[in-house]
């Protein structure tokens, strides 16, 4: 039988967890926390729906959160198998699960001690100590790389082209002289960007699980890195301080990356930039540690010398009381901080502070999910909640839609040309509910495609 159950990532953008039950084998399909509105947020908390200790193996299609972060937590409850990703992927999750483990005691000990949490006390989701025992059952694989589970079911990696590392998950059931091949695209991500390889294409689908994020809009034609130069001038001539919350993984990288390109072509002048993420300065290592990831532009750069996240005044703020210390700053500089979405970590102690600052701007760059504090900013609220105090926003808001990592619908229907043949079914996921119908009718109507947007906790048994 096989039989394929959305665990999440249905009617919103975050807790990708798609079970596939083959060749009576349980393949758990990434294994993210739920991020957002607090009804998605407690799904985080509830048990998982079927036992861990069923579960075979995982496949992780990449680093990011909400595709990984549920993992200590799913080990924790009983999954003792093995959790299989690319080795860029393994990297980044050394960082992430750690840095999640410890936001996650950090905003427990904030919780008891301002008294903003309605349980006595407030207990972490899972710890670093978790996080470190679910590291430890990892292992993992070359892109391309055949991973037989049985002698009929085989599993591998293939380019996303998303974030450094992230990959579609294929997997191939053999059976009766025939085949029968799922594809799992993770997040999508988009041709013609710096540092990353371009998606790769993918043929003979007979069922696509296929991500929505922006399954309903369009990347703004103009150039991302004009954009980032008009805002960085403009806060330069306020003479205030630049605040980009962005993610440690992927955006801050692709930041440094066009800010150094926009000094060395003095379309903006030098000026002090701050990484004040010790998660996003130790994803940088990683990026410089798996150059082979890299596209070809990226490459030659390197090997010419140039260190390609390196802005002429950069500075890596580790520390807590250099994180502190940025607040003295009241002339130009930019500050690079996480989490992108404004739900945790550093970012919010500098939007604490300069969300009241008219001078200051605080830019967008990346998807912001419904019930977010950074979906709540861009909506022109006149305050939002941190750490429990109300903070009014007077400082200047932009957003800038280009260094999306995820493709838009004009840039999924493309890929989705592609394939040799319709898939015999498509299951539209990880978008919020506008975003994954109006897709689904796109992909119905322009390539005629039998397409499902699945419901949490729906099953498909499947031929």
């Amino acid at each position: 039988m096989l039989q394929l159950t959305f665990f999440g990532a249905t009617g919103t953008v975050t807790g990708s967890r798609f079970l596939l039950e083959a060749e009576s084998k349980k393949l758990l399909i990434d294994c993210g926390l739920f991020q957002g509105l607090k009804k998605y947020r407690l799904r985080n908390w509830d048990p998982f729906p079927i036992s861990p200790s069923d579960i075979d193996l995982v496949f992780l299609t990449h680093a990011h959160i909400d595709h990984t972060g549920y993992l200590p937590r799913l080990c924790k409850q009983g999954f003792g198998g093995k959790v299989h990703c690319t080795y860029a992927t393994y990297d980044l999750c050394e960082i992430l699960l750690r840095d999640s483990g410890h936001l996650q005691e950090e905003d427990a000990h904030w919780a008891n001690k301002k008294g903003y949490s309605k349980h006595r006390p407030a207990l972490p989701l899972y710890t670093v100590e978790d996080a470190e025992k679910a590291l430890a059952q990892f292992e993992p694989r070359h892109y391309g790389e055949d991973l037989f589970i049985t002698d009929t079911l085989r599993v591998k990696f293939k380019d996303a082209g998303h974030i450094l590392g992230s990959s579609f998950v294929d997997v191939k059931l053999m059976q009766n002289g025939g085949a029968t091949r799922f594809v799992f695209s993770g997040d999508l991500g988009r041709a013609g960007r710096p540092i990353l390889r371009d998606p790769v294409q993918a043929f003979e689908v007979d069922y696509l699980i296929l991500e929505s994020t922006y399954g309903n809009r369009l990347h703004d034609n103009k150039s991302p890195e004009e954009d980032l130069a008009r805002v960085i001038n403009d806060s330069v001539e306020r003479g205030g301080v630049l605040v980009i919350p962005a993610f440690a993984v992927g955006r801050t990288q692709d930041l440094l990356y066009t800010i150094r390109e926009l000094e060395e072509k003095k379309e903006i002048p030098s000026i002090p930039v701050y990484v004040d993420s010790p998660m996003a300065i130790n994803a940088t290592g990683v990026f410089e540690k798996r150059k082979g990831y890299y596209d070809l532009t990226a490459k030659v750069l390197e090997l010419n010398g140039i260190r390609i996240f390196q802005p002429e005044q950069i500075s890596f703020c580790r520390h807590r009381d250099q994180s502190k210390a940025l607040n003295e700053i009241n002339g130009s500089a930019i500050i690079i901080s996480a989490s992108g979405m404004v739900t945790g970590g550093r970012i919010l102690h500098h939007l604490r502070f300069r969300l009241r600052r008219p001078q200051d701007t605080v830019l967008f760059i990346g998807y912001q999910a419904e019930g977010t504090r950074g979906r709540t900013i861009l909506e022109g609220k006149p305050t939002v909640k941190i750490h429990g105090q109300e903070i009014s926003v007077r400082a200047n808001i932009e957003k800038i839609s280009g260094f999306s990592a995820h493709a838009d619908y004009n840039e999924i229907l493309a890929w989705l040309i592609g394939f040799n043949r319709p898939p015999k079914k498509t299951f539209i996921v990880h978008g919020e509910p506008s975003s994954s119908v109006s897709l689904a009718e796109k992909i119905q109507k322009r390539l005629g495609w039998d397409v499902v947007v699945p419901e949490f906790k729906e099953s498909f048994t499947l031929s």
